[in-house]
C-alpha cells in the first residue's frame, strides 16, 4: 500500500454526511447550535463578574445550573424514548432560543439583573439536558450500522468546531460591541439550528413505549449497571476526568509555573485542535473492532499526557502534552459512542442517552473540584502530576475489575450482532430510515 494510500485511510470518513439528508441536517444543526452556544459560554461569566466582581458569583451559576441537567437529562432521556425525536429536538430548541432571548433583553437594560441570568441559567440547563438525549439518540436512526463510527466522529467534529471558534468569536464581540450581542449571535444559531430541525423527518418510538416515569428511568438504570460494556464506557471516562481533569488550574499554571499569562489561552484551546486532530485522521477507528480496548488505552494516554504536563516547565511541551491528551480523550470518545450506538436498543436509546450524559457531565465537574484542593494544599505542579498518575492506576484498576470491557469485540457481542441484525431488517424495508 502506498503512502498516499495510507494517509487517505486516516481521513475522516465523511460517508454518512454524503449518503443521509437527516444525519447532514442533524450536523449542521449541531455545529450552528454549539457555535452560538460557546459565545455565550464566554459571555455569562463575563457579564456576571462585570456586574458582581465576585469570583464567588461567577462559580455559583454552575452550582444553579447542576441540578436542572441531573434531574432533565434523566427525564429528557425517558422522554426520548417514548416521543418523536424530532419534535423534542425542535420544541427545545425554540425554548433555548426564546431563554436565550431573554438575556439579550436583560444585558440591554441600564441596570442588568443578576438574578435573572442565575434564573434563566436554570430554565436553560433543563432545555439542554431535555434536548441532548433526544438528539444523541436520533443519530442511530440516522446512518447505516456500519457507519456508526464515522457518524460519532463527525458529530464531535462539528463540537469541536464550536469549541475552538465560539470563545474566540466571543472574546473578539465582548471587546468589541458587548455581551448583549453575544446573546444576539446565541439567538441567531439557535434559530438557524431550529430551521433545520424542522426539516428533519418524524422519528417516533420504534417499540410500543411507556410514558415517561421514576419506574422508567429506574428500569434504564438497571440495564444500565447489567451491561459492562456500557458501565466501563462510564466508568472509565469519570475515573479518568475526575482525576486528570486539570482545566481549572490553567490560569495559575499560566501564571506561576510557566510565567507566561498570555498562555491561558492556549491552554484553554490546544486541548480542542489536539481532539480536532484526532477527529480529522479518524478514518482508522472503523478498522478497530476491540472498542473496549481501545477505550481503556485512550483514558490512560490521556492520564499519562496529564502527568507528563505537571513534570515540565516548558510552555510548548506542556502544550504538546495537552494536545495529546485532548486527542486521547476524543478517541475514547469515539470508541464510547460507538459502543453505545451500536449496542443500545432504540427502545431504550433516550434513557441511556441521559446516563451518559450524567457520566461526562459530572466527572469533569468533580475533577475540577479535586485539582483545585490538591493544588491549594500541595501546589499546581503537584496536582496535575498526581492526577494524572492516579488516571492511569484508575483507569488500570477498573478495567481489571470489568474484565468483559477489555474483551468486548463488536463482531462477536450479543448485544451488537442483535442490533446489526435488527437495523439490518429495518434498513432493507421499504421504509429505509438512512435515506438519502
Amino acid at each position: 500500500m502506498s503512502l498516499r494510500e495510507r494517509l487517505a485511510r486516516l481521513r475522516v470518513d465523511t460517508t454518512p454526511l454524503r449518503e443521509s439528508r437527516d444525519f447532514r441536517l442533524l450536523f449542521w444543526a449541531g455545529t450552528v447550535f454549539y457555535l452560538g452556544g460557546m459565545v455565550s459560554y464566554v459571555a455569562v461569566p463575563f457579564q456576571l463578574y462585570h456586574l458582581t466582581h465576585s469570583n464567588f458569583a461567577v462559580g455559583l451559576l454552575g452550582i444553579i445550573e447542576l441540578v436542572p441537567l441531573v434531574v432533565f437529562g434523566l427525564y429528557g432521556g425517558a422522554l426520548a424514548d417514548h416521543v418523536d425525536r424530532r419534535t423534542m429536538v425542535l420544541g427545545t430548541g425554540i425554548a433555548q432560543a426564546v431563554l436565550t432571548l431573554g438575556l439579550v433583553l436583560n444585558a440591554s437594560l441600564p441596570h442588568p439583573q443578576v438574578w435573572t441570568i442565575y434564573l434563566i441559567g436554570a430554565m436553560l440547563s433543563a432545555a439542554q439536558s431535555l434536548q441532548r438525549p433526544s438528539r444523541e439518540a436520533l443519530i442511530p436512526r440516522t446512518v447505516r450500522h456500519q457507519q456508526l463510527s464515522a457518524a460519532v466522529a463527525l458529530s464531535s467534529l462539528g463540537m469541536q468546531i464550536g469549541l475552538l471558534a465560539g470563545p474566540a468569536l466571543g472574546g473578539v464581540l465582548i471587546q468589541a460591541v458587548g455581551v448583549t450581542w453575544c446573546y444576539a449571535i446565541d439567538v441567531t444559531g439557535m434559530v438557524i439550528a431550529c430551521l433545520l430541525f424542522a426539516r428533519l423527518r418524524r422519528y417516533p418510538a420504534t417499540d410500543r413505549s411507556n410514558p415517561p416515569s421514576l419506574k422508567g428511568i429506574v428500569e434504564g438504570l438497571h440495564y444500565a449497571v447489567r451491561r459492562k460494556d456500557l458501565m466501563g464506557t462510564y466508568l472509565i471516562d469519570i475515573v479518568a476526568m475526575f482525576l486528570a481533569m486539570p482545566t481549572v488550574l490553567y490560569p495559575a499554571l499560566a501564571a506561576t509555573v510557566l510565567h507566561a499569562p498570555s498562555a491561558y489561552g492556549l491552554l484553554i484551546s490546544v486541548g480542542t485542535v489536539g481532539s480536532l486532530l484526532a477527529t480529522a485522521t479518524s478514518g482508522w477507528t472503523a478498522r478497530v473492532h476491540h472498542h473496549g480496548r481501545a477505550v481503556v488505552l485512550a483514558a490512560a494516554t490521556w492520564g499519562a499526557a496529564v502527568a507528563l504536563a505537571g513534570l515540565t516547565t516548558n510552555l510548548w511541551l506542556v502544550l504538546a502534552c495537552f494536545a495529546l491528551a485532548g486527542a486521547a480523550d476524543m478517541v475514547s470518545g469515539i470508541f464510547r459512542g460507538t459502543i453505545w450506538h451500536q449496542t443500545i436498543p432504540d427502545s431504550m436509546r433516550g434513557r441511556l442517552a441521559g446516563i451518559e450524559m450524567l457520566s461526562y457531565s459530572l466527572g469533569p465537574l468533580g475533577g475540577q473540584a479535586r485539582a483545585g484542593l490538591v493544588a491549594d494544599r500541595f501546589g499546581v505542579r503537584a496536582s496535575i502530576t498526581s492526577g494524572g498518575v492516579l488516571c492511569v492506576a484508575g483507569v488500570a484498576v477498573t478495567a481489571a475489575w470489568l474484565r468483559g470491557f477489555w474483551a468486548y469485540d463488536a463482531r462477536t457481542d450479543e448485544h451488537a450482532l442483535h442490533e446489526r441484525r435488527v437495523r439490518e431488517a429495518r434498513e432493507a424495508g421499504p421504509a429505509t430510515e438512512a435515506a438519502t
